[in-house]
């Protein structure tokens, strides 16, 4: 995730990345296609700097003990970890939650944000490099948000797989299901920000029809219930890691 939002801002910001092995930090270096600065991690001082934390979650005590001076703004991306606990662990001038998704890899990334409004309108520029920022008015919020947008890419992804296996069931070829498939999704991702689901769905769907007969196949196996349960699930996984 920090690649691809590096990517997003290589254009517009000076990139420096602190890692813990020069081997890493050189394979992101190639990666990027830029040269940046790039610093080990132990006692490096931060003081000034815009810092995006992208650690995961259970590292934040063993990295951010090794950090020194105070940043002007601190982003991090760790999941379901509190402001309160950011705060603790890593001195900052102000301080934002941020949770892209992984679509940031292709500048499509959908962000939820929630902190200090000192940094709102720098935050929607940043998270911008790499899609749709959205700014919460809080924390709540955005755990919430991280069971929908974070999380989000997995469900799809199942969803398209099981749509295209049904098609495999019923004949087609395989490589022409998954490029059905793909220009279902493509198309439906342009449908879908001019019209409310529930209008789209009664656009395509007939009486007596076959999209009819397959929306009450998906009610019957429990898909609508499927899908509330997974943002439940996922939104009482990050009120744990918090």
């Amino acid at each position: 995730m920090a690649l691809a939002i590096a990517k997003g801002l290589k254009n517009d910001y000076a990139i420096e990345v602190i890692g813990r092995t020069p081997k890493n930090m050189d394979a992101f270096e190639e990666a990027l296609g830029i040269k940046i600065g790039k610093h080990a991690l132990k006692d490096f001082d931060v003081t000034g700097k815009t810092l995006i934390f992208a650690v995961k979650p259970q590292n934040l005590d063993e990295v951010s003990a090794q950090l020194q001076g105070k940043a002007q703004a601190l982003y991090s991306i760790l999941a379901g970890t509190k402001l309160e606990n950011l705060k603790k662990s890593i001195k900052a001038e102000a301080y934002v939650r941020a949770m892209p998704n992984m679509a940031a890899s292709v500048q499509k990334s959908m962000t939820t944000l929630t902190g200090d409004l000192s940094l709102q309108e720098e935050a929607l520029n940043i998270f911008n490099a790499i899609g749709t920022p959205y700014w919460l008015g809080s924390e709540k919020e955005i755990d919430i948000a991280t069971a929908l947008a974070g999380s989000g890419p997995a469900y799809l992804a199942l969803i398209a797989e099981a749509l295209t296996d049904g098609a495999v069931n019923q004949g087609l070829k395989r490589p022409d299901a998954m490029a059905i498939m793909r220009g279902l999704f493509d198309g439906f991702g342009t449908l879908i920000q001019e019209q409310h689901p529930a209008l789209l769905k009664d656009t395509v769907m007939s009486p007596g029809g076959t999209t009819a007969a397959g929306y009450t196949a998906l009610e019957s196996s429990g898909v609508r219930d499927g899908c509330i349960q997974a943002i439940t699930k996922a939104n009482e996984r990050a009120k744990a890691l918090s």
